[in-house]
């Protein structure tokens, strides 16, 4: 459930192990994807890490960020 402080976001990404590593490894740390509602949204790379199997990371995730846009929650739901 989200409260007025929170916003929630869905988005799918797809993206093989080796990408992710070389982009969780590199300067660049962080991951850019475009939510269902067609908002952009950045976070830390980090977040995923969870996430990632043998074949890389896929699915669709809901984002859930405060009222300042700072992270609080990152789930797989399908």
């Amino acid at each position: 459930m989200t409260s007025a402080r929170q916003q929630q976001y869905r988005f799918s990404i797809q993206i093989s192990q080796e990408e992710f590593i070389r982009h969780y490894q590199g300067s660049a740390n962080a991951v850019q994807v475009l939510s269902e509602c067609g908002r952009r949204l950045r976070f830390p790379a980090s977040r995923l890490r969870p996430f990632l199997t043998h074949s890389g990371i896929s699915g669709r995730f809901l984002l859930t960020v405060d009222v300042g846009n700072r992270f609080l929650d990152l789930k797989k739901i399908d």
